[in-house]
């Protein structure tokens, strides 16, 4: 093989890798933009290695890029100890990543419900928690990935498990109930009818808002399924009746995109509990996590 035909077997190698590269940053970093990042900055490192001597590539990818990750998950952390108001993780278009998921049906993992559980872990537990429980990789290796014995690996994966079990955010209900959320979300707000809406609603419901400190909005996050819904109608009802509606498929789930003179300015997303009731409804406000979809 020559060395551009060894170039371009070496890329392809890479981007056969890129889908679930992006789908495990994401997860660990709970933000497209630095998991975009993580993944760039493991493309370089495989530029510059020598390659010839790389037994197992898809291994050596997911370990650069899970190292890298767990570099920009400890800043990321330092962060938002000063962030304004509620933080969630970066919507994203489930078809980002939509052949891995696909392939290995993830979608679920990427609830921004689950995002947020994940955000209880350390970050070496996150990482071996994700590596093992969603993306099914032996111990042995991901002791090797986090520079670890295989029993601490063990370890860090069901003190995770023990940690996200309790609240556990994996469930979605069937797609003609999302369907008729939607729809029932959009009543409410455009027209104050809140009977549909109240019946899928948990009665411990909880609405969380990021604005990230860019634009108005809540602080602290509204309990209760009285006071959600008089939020809803008494004050989102004024602001958002007139934007442009758009459905989408957003963290693995139905949601909501809501439009104004071309930008996106907010996306709705939703967790339920194992009946399928809305446990909670997350509205992302922070233009800076609403840029690339407004790209």
């Amino acid at each position: 093989m020559s060395p551009t035909d060894l170039l371009h077997f070496d890329l392809h190698r890479f981007e056969e890798a890129r889908p679930m590269l992006l789908g495990l940053a994401y997860r660990i970093l709970g933000s497209r933009a630095d998991a975009e990042d993580a993944v760039q900055d493991t493309f370089l490192k495989w530029q510059a290695a020598d390659r010839q001597t790389i037994d197992t590539p898809h291994a050596w990818l997911t370990t650069t890029c899970t190292r890298r990750c767990l570099d920009l998950l400890g800043n990321a952390h330092r962060a938002r100890v000063d962030y304004v108001g509620a933080w969630l993780p970066e919507p994203i278009p489930t078809t980002v990543v939509s052949d891995a998921e696909r392939s290995m049906q993830l979608a679920d993992s990427l609830s921004t419900a689950f995002l947020l559980l994940l955000e209880r872990l350390s970050p070496k537990e996150r990482a071996a928690y994700l590596l093992h429980e969603i993306f099914d990789t032996p111990y042995a290796e991901i002791a090797s990935m986090l520079e670890l014995k295989e029993p601490a690996c063990r370890k860090l994966v069901s003190r995770a498990r023990a940690n996200l079990q309790a609240a556990e955010a994996r469930h979605a209900p069937p797609r003609e109930r999302q369907q008729a959320l939607l729809e029932a979300f959009r009543l409410a707000i455009t027209e104050g009818a809140t009977a549909q809406l109240a019946n899928l609603l948990s009665a411990e419901v909880r609405l969380s808002a990021d604005g990230g400190g860019k634009v108005p909005t809540l602080l602290e996050p509204l309990h209760g399924l009285g006071e959600v819904l008089a939020f809803l109608v008494n004050r989102l009802r004024g602001y958002w009746a007139d934007y442009q509606w758009f459905e989408a498929d957003i963290n693995g789930g139905r949601g909501i995109v809501l439009h104004q003179q071309g930008n996106v300015t907010a996306v709705v997303t939703f967790g339920f509990d194992p009946s399928g009731q809305v446990t909670d409804i997350f509205i992302m406000r922070n233009p800076d996590k609403l840029a690339r979809l407004t790209s």
